[in-house]
């Protein structure tokens, strides 16, 4: 009788990176050099029609890894990689983090991040709340041109964003923007919690109805 050797235990599988995640760092890389900063950053806000500068760096990438043909999904891409290369300097200077181990809906999508703002006083919980509102009600086309101004505020007050999550948010967004309103308003009133105040109710407005 001889003796049974154990098996060896299997290594444990590592998680696959998000195509959106890939994106990501692939736009960083490309950052690095001013010129590509600057071609990219052109495309701020505007619809993919307009952006002819950054077509050759991102039409490559498309073709090779997503579905380059469904408006909703270009576009998603364009504005992120637009919205990365006109980071303010100092967010440029901080190391991006490593959100990829993290389930997925416990990473920091566009509501928590206006959470944390208001959090931290880099916005007033009155602005982040009609905003959120106010995208809610909104397409992706009528959201687009807001997004770089509020981009630029929060990044300016130190308050991080997490580009995988926003990217495929935009890219959903016409499809199931329902679902992802209300992740983004749950994730803001419990980031902000604390923080704000429930608007008083008004009997006689709701008389008045």
């Amino acid at each position: 009788m001889t003796d049974s050797v154990p098996a060896a235990s299997a290594p444990p599988t590592s998680k696959p990176v998000r195509v959106s995640d890939r994106f990501v760092a692939y736009v960083h890389r490309v950052c690095a050099s001013t010129q590509t900063r600057a071609a990219l950053r052109r495309g701020l806000g505007l619809p993919v029609e307009r952006c002819n500068y950054m077509h050759r760096y991102l039409v490559p990438w498309l073709r090779d890894h997503d579905d380059q043909h469904h408006g909703d999904v270009r576009r998603a891409y364009y504005a992120v990689a637009s919205l990365i290369a006109a980071r303010p300097r100092s967010a440029r200077d901080t190391t991006p983090d490593d959100s990829a181990s993290v389930s997925w809906y416990e990473r920091c999508n566009l509501g928590a991040s206006l959470g944390q703002a208001v959090a931290k006083g880099v916005m007033k919980a009155n602005s982040a709340e009609s905003a959120l509102h106010l995208m809610a009600r909104q397409s992706s086309d009528a959201i687009h041109p807001g997004l770089p101004a509020l981009i630029r505020q929060l990044q300016s007050g130190g308050i991080t964003v997490d580009w995988a999550v926003l990217l495929e948010d935009l890219a959903w967004w016409n499809r199931s923007r329902d679902r992802i309103a209300t992740r983004w308003l749950e994730s803001y009133f419990r980031t902000a919690a604390g923080t704000t105040d429930p608007a008083p109710f008004d009997s006689a407005m709701e008389n008045d109805r």
